[in-house]
């Protein structure tokens, strides 16, 4: 049993394919490609905590995408989640929802929250905060975000369109961090 961690895939959306700069023709080739791409990493026993924003303005219902995913999936509400959340059989698919989870990791304990947080539980003491919420902006949020050595973005179009582990989340962050 492995932990992935996978934000923002705004599944059935298609203006976040322009606001993102996502490299896709439509939402059906959106949600065909995140879809692959999850249940191609992600195992049947494995935890996926989703920070936030799973579905929006979908012509598909939640339910349709969270039962062709793989893995035991964990909702950390997001801003855009009240359709989801309002779905009896969607909430039926989830382990676990709430606004912040902890999880441990081999580097430490982890705040997960779908909004960036510029102190979290355990920060003096070395813990982790993971995030979504700011997609792949450049903004004053993810000026001050980057400052911040221990909080990592799980937004799928930082983490090719794809949840991911831990130390996945760390290098892409790193290199994200990097680009011009």
């Amino acid at each position: 049993m492995r932990n992935w961690y996978i934000a923002d895939t705004h599944f059935g959306h298609c203006n976040v394919i322009r606001f993102d700069g996502r490299p896709f023709g439509d939402v059906e080739e959106m949600d065909r490609v995140l879809m692959e791409n999850w249940n191609t990493r992600v195992g049947d026993g494995d935890d996926v905590y989703v920070l936030g924003d799973f579905c929006y303005r979908s012509a598909r219902g939640p339910v349709w995408y969270l039962k062709r995913l793989k893995g035991r999936k964990h909702l950390v509400t997001g801003n855009h989640d009240r359709t989801l959340l309002a779905d009896t059989g969607a909430m039926a698919c989830f382990e676990s929802v709430d606004k912040m989870m902890f999880v441990k990791e081999e580097q430490g304990p982890v705040c997960l929250c779908h909004f960036p947080i510029a102190e979290w539980h355990g920060f003096y003491r070395n813990s982790w905060h993971v995030y979504g919420h700011i997609h792949n902006q450049r903004n004053e949020t993810y000026e001050f975000m980057k400052s911040r050595e221990r909080a990592l973005n799980a937004g799928c179009m930082i983490n090719n369109y794809s949840p991911v582990r831990f130390q996945e989340l760390v290098e892409n962050n790193r290199r994200w961090r990097e680009l011009p």
